[in-house]
C-alpha cells in the first residue's frame, strides 16, 4: 500500500524527471501511497486525491546525512503503526515525525545522535516544525 523510495530511484521508475508525472505513473501501478523523499530539500507524499510536501528540517549544523532517509522511513512507518491511524492527517504528522527523526540523525555520525535522543526533544522539535511551516489563509 505504501511505496517509500527517493526521487533517483522515483525518476528511474517512472522513466520521467518531473515528480508530479512520475507519481502518476507509479500510483497506477498499485501502490496507495508513494513518499518521494527529496533528501535535504524535504518529501512529497502522493495518492490519488491529493500532494502533500514537506521541507527538511532546517539545521544550522549538518554533521553526516547517511542513514537520514532510512531514518525517516522508519520514522514515518513506526508513527502509522504506533498510532493504528492512517488517515491522511496521521499520513502527513508520520511524513512530519519521520522528518524530525531524520533531523536528528544528521546532527551526529552512524546513530551517535539517536542514541541519547529523548521523547521530549522529539515532541519539541515537532512543534518546531509546525510552527516553521504553519501560516493563516489569504484573505
Amino acid at each position: 500500500d505504501i511505496l517509500i523510495i527517493n526521487d533517483g530511484e522515483a525518476r528511474a521508475l517512472g522513466e520521467h524527471s518531473n515528480l508530479v508525472k512520475v507519481a502518476q505513473k507509479i500510483l497506477a501501478r498499485g501502490p496507495k501511497h508513494l513518499i518521494i523523499k527529496r533528501g535535504e530539500y524535504g518529501v512529497l507524499m502522493f495518492n490519488q486525491k491529493q500532494v502533500f510536501g514537506a521541507p527538511a528540517f532546517p539545521l544550522e549544523d549538518v554533521r553526516d546525512p547517511t542513514g537520514a532517509g532510512d531514518t525517516f522511513a522508519g520514522g514515518f512507518l513506526g508513527y502509522l503503526t504506533a498510532t493504528g491511524n492512517r488517515s491522511v492527517e496521521a499520513f502527513k504528522q508520520a511524513i512530519i515525525f519521520g522528518s524530525v527523526m531524520a533531523s536528528f540523525t544528521v546532527e551526529a555520525f552512524s546513530l551517535d545522535r539517536l542514541r541519547i535522543l529523548d521523547y521530549k526533544e522529539v515532541q519539541d522539535r515537532f512543534r518546531a516544525f509546525k510552527q516553521l511551516t504553519h501560516f493563516e489563509d489569504i484573505s
